[in-house]
């Protein structure tokens, strides 16, 4: 919202500043930050004290063998997804699809946690066929988040599987991206759900991953940088800095706490913010970094 600003820079020049991605970035970071800091332990506090005990979470319906996480805290890590939405919004240049789609990914994945928590709450049946349904939901939202993306990108680097440190090698994987994305998006939202509401390394470890996929979104999203560092260059996905920064923002003020909160971030928040982590693999073509991120979730989890 603050870019809006730079609409009147002519008249008020300090205006101007917003338009520089890399203060924008930092300024989400540090508000992010300062709202975990202000409403992060009275919303952990409320929550602690809402909890039922021995209340599981969930039991991992997805796979065999079922593990069963009791007494974790069901939504804690609402306060660091909300934080970082709320940063996002305000410090990001609204006009970028980039940052709708996102956005709109992890909202969508939120509601899924939010009604399996509401449905594990009040005892309702955990069969296959719900996993299944919940799977086929988050494949169309992946599948509706990559048909945007072609539609806002550079054919054919929309559709194509970069491969690192080599410039040139690039595959155009045609309408199998679609499929292989919405896979990348569907395994990172579950991975982080089935390892993050236990302990909060997890926390960490996306803290690492946004820190990475910011610093590669300001590199591939600048013409300048991507020439002269002989990398892919992405119109469109500096923005994704902002958001990135403001999550790195959110993770320090969720592990400045004293002690850290010990049981876990819930399915809502775990599903946002792997589904988050996935689109934003997704959207700067580091597809093959989520192999490296997803065994350190579940090493995080161990």
């Amino acid at each position: 919202m603050l870019y809006w600003l730079t609409d009147v820079s002519d008249k008020i020049l300090v205006f101007n500043v917003f338009r520089y991605l890399s203060i924008r970035a930092g300024g989400a970071l540090v508000t992010a930050l300062v709202l975990m800091v202000l409403f992060g332990p009275s919303t952990i506090n409320l929550l602690f004290g809402n909890r039922g005990e021995n209340h599981a979470i969930h039991s991992d319906d997805l796979s065999s063998p079922t593990i069963v996480k009791v007494g974790t805290l069901t939504m804690v890590g609402v306060t660091l997804v909300s934080s970082t939405l709320v940063s996002t919004l305000l410090w990001a240049n609204l006009h970028s699809p980039y940052i709708w789609i996102v956005l709109g990914v992890t909202i969508s994945f939120g509601l899924i946690g939010f009604c399996n928590n509401h449905m594990r709450a009040t005892e309702h049946s955990h069969s296959r066929l719900m996993a299944r349904t919940q799977v086929l939901i988050e494949t169309l939202i992946a599948a509706t988040a990559w048909i945007a993306m072609v539609q806002s990108g550079r054919a054919p680097l929309t559709t194509s599987l970069v491969f690192p440190f080599f410039r040139g090698l690039v595959l155009d994987l045609g309408w199998f991206s679609l499929p292989f994305s919405a896979f990348i998006v569907v395994a990172a939202a579950n991975t982080v759900k089935l390892t993050g509401g236990l302990r909060w390394p997890l926390i960490v470890v996306a803290m690492i991953a946004a820190a990475g996929f910011g610093a590669d979104a300001y590199l591939t999203g600048n013409i300048v940088f991507a020439n002269y560092l002989q990398i892919q260059y992405l119109a469109g996905t500096g923005e994704l800095a902002v958001l990135c920064a403001a999550l790195v923002g959110a993770s320090l003020g969720f592990l400045s706490f004293r002690p850290p909160p010990p049981l876990g971030i819930g399915d809502a928040s775990s599903l946002a913010l792997g589904a988050m982590l996935g689109t934003l693999a997704v959207a700067t073509k580091q597809e093959f970094a989520f192999v490296v991120l997803g065994a350190l979730f579940v090493l995080s989890g161990i």
